[in-house]
């Protein structure tokens, strides 16, 4: 039998402490703890078992609490909670006294933003991640939306905000086909590979600065060579796409619940500056 790896884990940090190879253990027993929890105390089963390896992902890459991430609705952060130190009294969850089902910042310092109705994930993370820019702050911002909330005007409005703002916001479509429903596909596959790497974002803006160097754009027109390059990547996926329409770079879609392919995407989008958007097939209620 294998030693329990999630026992030994109270905050990101201890997480960060394993190999990437070992992530999927995690998974396995993050996912199991919280159907056995959730067997005899009350709380909400479906949403948090479909953003297991969004989760553990994201803790593993990014260095919370000093990014941000902003859930949209608490009961997909179930996960999260339970990384973040509240393991030990996750069984308190929903109870009175106990600890609140939503993320809370006045609970923990991992929870940045009160998350309880749909759609505001992506306004709030907006303007978590512009202040971090005003302020010069060298840290992340993710937002983590469902498909379903994605369909509210509020969410189209920090989309839209976000296409014109100075910002290095990272927004996750969380999609289990309950909306939008994009195949996952070989070329898919190939094109999220391409434009997440380092090489092809190193050429891509290797273009833009020679272009700027030699006087044929200025920099008030970088816009206008994003919509080029989104331009090129919709021919070339034979789809138009609605977020590259509003600036905001796409990349997938991609299996969900690979954690290790999801550290390495969730890397390579470190690096890469502006707004941008990961999209994610997952499957609500997995696992159970």
């Amino acid at each position: 039998m294998k030693e329990s790896l999630l026992n030994n884990i109270e905050y990101p940090s201890d997480l960060k402490k394993l190999k990437v190879e070992q992530l999927p253990q995690v998974c396995e027993e993050l996912r199991a703890f919280i159907i056995d929890e959730l067997s005899h105390n009350p709380g909400h089963f479906a949403s948090s078992l479909g953003t297991i390896e969004i989760t553990v992902a994201l803790h593993y890459v990014f260095d919370m609490p000093s990014d941000n991430i902003v859930w949209d609705v608490g009961h997909q952060a179930y996960g999260h909670k339970i990384l973040t130190g509240r393991r030990k009294v996750f069984n308190t969850n929903r109870k009175f006294g106990g600890i609140s089902g939503f993320p809370n910042p006045k609970e923990s310092e991992y929870d940045s933003f009160i998350a309880g109705h749909a759609s505001n994930s992506i306004s709030a993370s907006l303007g978590m991640a512009v202040a971090s820019k005003l302020e010069h702050k060298d840290n992340h911002t993710v937002a983590i939306i469902g498909d379903g909330a994605m369909t509210g005007g509020l969410a189209f409005e920090g989309l839209n905000n976000a296409s014109i703002c100075d910002n290095n916001l990272l927004i996750i479509l969380n999609d289990n086909h309950m909306a939008i429903d994009p195949a996952v596909g070989g070329v898919s596959d190939y094109l999220l590979k391409l434009t997440s790497s380092p090489r092809y974002n190193r050429i891509r803006e290797g273009l833009y600065n020679r272009a700027v160097n030699a006087g044929i754009i200025g920099d008030d027109k970088k816009g206008k060579f994003t919509r080029l390059t989104n331009s090129v990547k919709s021919l070339l996926s034979s789809q138009q796409n609605m977020f590259e329409g509003l600036n905001i770079r796409y990349f997938g879609p991609s299996d969900g619940h690979n954690v290790v392919e999801l550290v390495s995407l969730l890397e390579d989008l470190k690096r890469i500056k502006g707004p941008k958007l990961l999209h994610l097939i997952t499957k609500k209620g997995k696992g159970f």
